[in-house]
């Protein structure tokens, strides 16, 4: 498979990027390659990386390309691996990547971070580009991102299997330290997690329970089962048990139509009978800081206690 159509099919398997290695692999020249240049077949996106202009537009191509760029023990870290691992904080435009000092990439467009305590054991490949390891991603965010993001983003790798409180511990006992950006902020988030607890079941309930911490109040119980008489009611998402406040995130199946709606009345109703107060809590109010959620919870509690007699 040679020449400029075995490169450009070979281009086809890294988002229509490839390298001046790959040019030689393919037997073409040099002045073959200014040939492409010059009529618009092929562009130049970095020093010694180039993609072919009909091939489709990709963010991940873009971060390949600067990973290229980078030398060839750059990855694509931080916001772009956050990205290419679907965890919060990812960012698919500026790419992202991490290198050892003495191979720092020049390119402009890359935003780039230097180190050299990435080992194999924190280098992967996710949809062809080279990354860091979700360890090592999560130490990133730490670095660039809010501590509500980097619990986000925990979770999201947790609840996924991706990884394991104890993984991400050895990452940051071998990659953080002193002059380790973000090592302090993930420290202090696994030292408040509780290695009993299940991860959070969804983004909303670590939403509810950044929220919750926020403004004061006490953790609620999620995923709480409801009883009546010993009889089983229904599983919702949290709870204070003691008051009996019951909280519910709202969804897009309360409007799917009047069966549903009548289900779901039904079910709410049978919570009521067991004592419990019923509250719904959007994810647009949780996002924007749920400060009126949690005065509504707050006085739900005040209410619920007793007041003395005189």
């Amino acid at each position: 498979m040679h020449g400029s159509a075995g490169l450009a099919r070979k281009a086809a398997d890294t988002h229509g990027y490839f390298t001046l290695a790959a040019v030689e692999a393919a037997h073409v020249t040099t002045d073959q390659l200014r040939t492409l240049v010059e009529h618009g077949t092929v562009e130049r996106r970095h020093e010694g990386v180039y993609r072919f202009v009909a091939a489709s537009e990709s963010w991940r191509g873009e971060i390949l390309a600067a990973c290229w760029a980078g030398g060839a023990s750059a990855v694509a870290s931080h916001r772009s691996a956050a990205a290419l691992w679907r965890l919060a904080g990812g960012r698919r435009h500026m790419p992202e990547i991490t290198c050892p000092r003495w191979r720092r990439s020049q390119e402009s467009g890359i935003l780039v971070h230097e180190s050299t305590r990435l080992t194999d054991d924190d280098r992967t490949v996710v949809d062809g580009v080279p990354v860091t390891s979700v360890e090592a991603t999560l130490l990133g965010i730490a670095a660039v991102c809010s501590p509500s993001v980097l619990e986000m983003a925990f979770d999201a790798a947790e609840r996924r299997d991706l990884v394991t409180l104890g993984s991400v511990e050895g990452a940051v006992a071998r990659l953080g330290g002193r002059g380790c950006p973000g090592s302090a902020a993930l420290r202090a988030l696994l030292d408040r997690r509780d290695p009993r607890r299940a991860p959070p079941e969804s983004e909303m309930e670590t939403l509810l329970l950044q929220v919750m911490r926020r403004h004061g109040l006490p953790e609620p119980v999620v995923q709480y089962e409801v009883r009546h008489a010993g009889v089983f009611v229904a599983r919702v998402d949290a709870a204070y048990p003691d008051p009996k406040i019951a909280i519910e995130y709202e969804s897009y199946e309360h409007h799917s139509g009047r069966r549903a709606r009548d289900r779901d009345r039904a079910r709410r109703l049978r919570i009521q009978v067991a004592g419990f107060e019923v509250i719904e809590v959007g994810h647009a109010e949780l996002s924007a800081g749920g400060r009126t959620f949690a005065a509504a919870i707050s006085n739900m509690r005040q209410r619920a206690v007793p007041q003395p007699t005189l």
